[in-house]
């Protein structure tokens, strides 16, 4: 039996993941005729058609689940990375982070770059982040540094402070960019202000504490970037579902 299937959302958002929804259903029977009505990156209301599926009414019901899993996860990391996009009024690059689900991080941070957000490190290869954990295995922030210099010359080194002092430790090391974790707007202020007057160059990261309600408190702070995990480790799903019709036996 045929079946033709309307793929649509419930509530508003960011549509990502549209042709990775129509691999789903080729992978599963690639007679499957799926017509893609909207974009990655557009936004879409309640009711609107997002793709139509004509085939076999068995294979259109065995992709299905996989399919909207897809579409409802990745829209839903691009629908919150364009509200943290809207909230800071575009003045700010937000980034995401590797809080990625095993197997998913390529797409999940493609979904980011869909809402308008950018991406930090894909890999440990990327770059060298000196977080607390190596500075306490190092035994200090200084030899942390040092011990990445002696065996990867070339390395972009960023590193985490939590406090003035670690950022006073930070500057003389001459890295390529700081992240300011869990800081408020008046700390942060501070922070920059401190960072600027020592080095124009480095970049200027914020991390730990930033909402959508609260970013434009630091949007004044001067920072480059805000990293936010949440966009790919909690960012809800958007309700997109299929209604299924029956052709019956004969030619759609």
């Amino acid at each position: 039996m045929k079946a033709l299937g309307v793929i649509f959302p419930k509530e508003d958002g960011i549509l990502c993941g549209i042709e990775i929804a129509q691999m789903v259903f080729q992978q599963v029977d690639d007679s499957i005729d799926f017509q893609i009505k909207g974009h990655d990156g557009e936004e879409f209301a309640p009711g609107v058609t997002l793709a139509t599926v004509v085939g076999s009414a068995a294979s259109c019901l065995k992709a299905e689940r996989t399919a909207l899993n897809f579409l409802q996860h990745l829209s839903g990391i691009a629908t919150l990375t364009k509200r943290f996009v809207k909230a800071s009024e575009g003045t700010i690059k937000i980034l995401d982070t590797r809080k990625t689900l095993p197997g998913l991080r390529m797409v999940e941070k493609y979904a980011v770059r869909t809402g308008g957000g950018y991406n930090h490190r894909f890999g440990l290869y990327d770059m060298v982040l000196i977080k607390d954990n190596h500075i306490e295995i190092a035994g200090s922030l200084t030899q942390a540094v040092t011990a990445v210099r002696q065996h990867k010359k070339r390395a972009f080194i960023e590193v985490e402070v939590k406090t003035l002092n670690e950022l006073h430790e930070a500057l003389a090391l001459k890295v390529n960019r700081i992240m300011l974790d869990n800081m408020n707007p008046t700390q942060t202020k501070q922070a920059v202000q401190i960072i600027r007057e020592r080095d124009r160059k480095v970049e200027i990261e914020l991390s730990g504490g930033v909402t959508q309600s609260n970013i434009l408190d630091y949007v004044d702070c001067g920072v480059d970037f805000v990293s936010v995990g949440a966009l790919t480790h909690s960012a809800p799903a958007i309700d997109i579902t299929m209604h299924l019709k029956s052709l019956g036996h004969g030619e759609s």
